[in-house]
């Protein structure tokens, strides 16, 4: 069963990076997550959006769209200590960003997004019923001239309450990405 949701994941973020083409692939990312006692390393790939919404002072509220693969380890699953679950997450998310009209320096940005997960959560006490979640994250970076980010997130998975139980999961993010 695991192999077929893995298999569904890898087939859809396939068919991401195809959509993107078409669109053209701004940057490409790296990250990794920790938090109730769960990992994640996650690549990801942007496409910019071609707007600037609340224009001035030489800033812009812009975004872009992001494709994500991911893997997760639980290190409590099941709240036993020490026993691992491993799964992966495909993940879908639009995310709006304040930001620097020459889109260097500092920025602000949040979003929420879509994600399958391979496996059902179920670590540290928390579990989640679904394989369908809603990711959605607010953070903080810097764009260099030299086209490297860097950037902190908080991040929370949830389906919004649609099943029980429901309890959510939490990660503190820290993300690399470089501009093409």
């Amino acid at each position: 069963m695991k192999v077929k949701h893995t298999l569904a994941a890898l087939l859809c973020f396939a068919a991401s990076l195809n959509a993107f083409a078409a669109g053209e692939i701004q940057s490409a990312s790296l990250e990794f997550a920790t938090g109730n006692k769960t990992q994640m390393l996650r690549f990801g790939v942007q496409s910019d959006w071609d707007v600037r919404w609340l224009s001035g002072n030489g800033t812009h509220v812009g975004g872009y769209w992001e494709g994500t693969l991911a893997a997760w380890r639980g290190n409590q699953h099941q709240n036993v200590p020490g026993k691992r679950q491993n799964f992966t997450d495909f993940g879908f998310t639009p995310v709006f960003r304040w930001q620097a009209d020459n889109k260097r320096g500092f920025y602000a940005e949040g979003g929420i997004g879509f994600h399958y997960l391979s496996d059902l959560y179920d670590n540290d006490g928390r579990r989640l019923s679904t394989h369908f979640q809603f990711g959605d994250h607010i953070g903080v970076g810097y764009v260099f001239d030299n086209n490297w980010e860097v950037a902190a997130k908080i991040q929370h998975f949830s389906n919004g309450g649609y099943k029980k139980p429901n309890s959510g999961v939490n990660f503190f993010v820290l993300k690399a990405a470089y501009r093409f």
